[in-house]
């Protein structure tokens, strides 16, 4: 069973509404759109049934007053060789067929104030239908929003992570291990060659300065 029963029903249908009702809006507003398009369809269908009917009704009017002029001929000739019978039998058959013309005339009239409705009926639903696309890929960018921060929640939640974070913690407790290892290695034994230079480095500086200072008493004493 279809969301609307007639093209009124579209035309007048508020989408929000429908949406907020819906247990499941993506699947509502794809029945919606899918139901507008096969109702534009129809009306299509509808217009163009119009559109020849009212071709047909066109070429019979032509052919009726090419007749019309026919018998309006035939009633002048009759009239100039003074046989009125004839030409009152002419004029009878046009007006028979100016009868007809005005039949089709009026058939015509009515097809085309459907045309009308139909045309404006047309520019309503495609109105409708284009609101309802743009609601269909509202919720589409919605909906994979939503999907994406949900993925993201349930990595956060579900231990990954904190399992992850505690592989770390593990790894940064064995490297401080071994670091210790290596410095345990290192200690109790006596200075290194490199070391004993540096430091007769820094004494020969320390000798420099002190001399400085020497000098510089002497000279004021």
């Amino acid at each position: 069973m279809g969301i609307f029963s007639r093209l009124t029903d579209i035309v007048n249908s508020n989408i929000t509404a429908l949406l907020d009702k819906a247990e499941d809006p993506s699947k509502m507003i794809r029945m919606i759109v899918q139901e507008m398009e096969d109702t534009l369809v129809e009306v299509r269908s509808d217009a163009a049934r119009l559109i020849a009917d009212r071709k047909e009704i066109a070429r019979r009017l032509g052919k009726l007053q090419d007749a019309q002029t026919e018998w309006q001929k035939r009633a002048e000739l009759a009239i100039s060789r003074n046989r009125e019978d004839l030409a009152r039998a002419a004029l009878v058959e046009k007006a028979k067929i100016a009868e007809l013309v005005k039949a089709l005339g009026t058939d015509d009239a009515i097809l085309n104030e459907r045309m009308a409705n139909l045309d404006a009926d047309i520019h309503r639903l495609q109105a409708k239908l284009s609101e309802a696309k743009a609601k269909q890929t509202s919720l589409m960018a919605r909906a994979q929003t939503a999907n994406a921060r949900l993925s993201v929640r349930e990595q956060l939640y579900d231990g990954r992570v904190d399992g992850a974070l505690a592989r770390f913690d593990f790894i940064e407790k064995k490297l401080d291990e071994v670091e210790g290892r290596v410095e345990a290695f290192d200690m109790g034994k006596g200075k290194t060659l490199a070391d004993e230079i540096a430091d007769l480095e820094a004494e020969s500086e320390i000798d420099a300065e002190l001399a400085k200072l020497k000098a510089s008493a002497g000279q004021q004493a």
